[in-house]
């Protein structure tokens, strides 16, 4: 039995700086919030954290690496909340090195992590989306997936192959009530970029005309305007969000 019948999203790679700014803004904006995991410790903890502060988040298990455990935590999410109306791909990984030192276990657990999990889980809410007559897709790809980055041919690889799938997929669905759309984050203020050291963190700054890195609060509103109803004539968009770091 269905608890609600509000829009359901469903963010990947949830427990991160920017999972976590998608997952409380579009719980604040009324929509049903579940939360994909991995780690079942962080994710506990995690869950009682945004419950303290008023967020009821579900949450549900899922390697988006792997096709059929992401088609069961879909088939759950469907049976006990209802279908997914909105999925957003933010799972994400790094394994840095240059390419000529890179391994292959190294190239293709990024691809498997940061762009086949967008194939998984798409694949598993498109055909309902089509039976619903709405749908939204938003793919959160990278400032570096559209200029590079020297020690991440993997990773920029992974997230300029989001960009030709939102293209084509937003093409095979326009008249089905589905937007696809990406969002292209530059360097936000996220724990592991505050990690960093202050050193190599203001070089960073150094290089954005805003001279300030991006709140994950910015990318979160975002993300929660392209799944709105007011963002319906918008697909197979990239949307750039990193203060002029990279403009084109």
């Amino acid at each position: 039995m269905k608890i609600s019948e509000k829009r359901v999203v469903l963010v990947t790679g949830a427990t991160g700086g920017l999972g976590t700014a998608m997952c409380r803004k579009l719980y604040d904006d009324g929509y049903i919030v579940v939360a994909n995991y991995r780690n079942e410790e962080k994710a506990k903890e995690w869950q009682e954290k945004q419950h303290n502060e008023g967020h009821d988040i579900k949450m549900y298990y899922a390697d988006v690496a792997d096709f059929d455990s992401c088609g069961i935590m879909i088939e759950k999410i469907t049976n006990e909340i209802g279908p997914v109306d909105v999925l957003v791909n933010n799972a994400g990984i790094t394994k840095d090195g240059a390419f000529r030192k890179m391994s292959y276990e190294n190239w293709r657990a990024v691809m498997a992590t940061n762009l086949d999990s967008v194939f998984n889980c798409t694949r598993h809410v498109i055909n309902p989306m089509i039976d619903k007559g709405f749908g939204r897709i938003i793919n959160i790809s990278s400032v570096n997936g559209q200029r590079g980055q020297f020690g991440q041919a993997n990773y920029s690889a992974a997230k300029a192959g989001m960009h030709g799938f939102t293209k084509t997929l937003a093409m095979e669905v326009a008249n089905k009530g589905i937007t696809v759309n990406t969002i292209s984050p530059g360097y936000i203020g996220t724990d592991m970029v505050m990690a960093v050291k202050e050193e190599i963190r203001n070089q960073i700054i150094a290089q954005i005309p805003m001279g300030r890195l991006g709140g994950t609060e910015e990318v979160a509103y975002l993300v929660s305007f392209l799944a709105s109803e007011h963002a319906n004539f918008i697909t197979g968009a990239n949307m750039s969000i990193n203060g002029g770091q990279h403009v084109y």
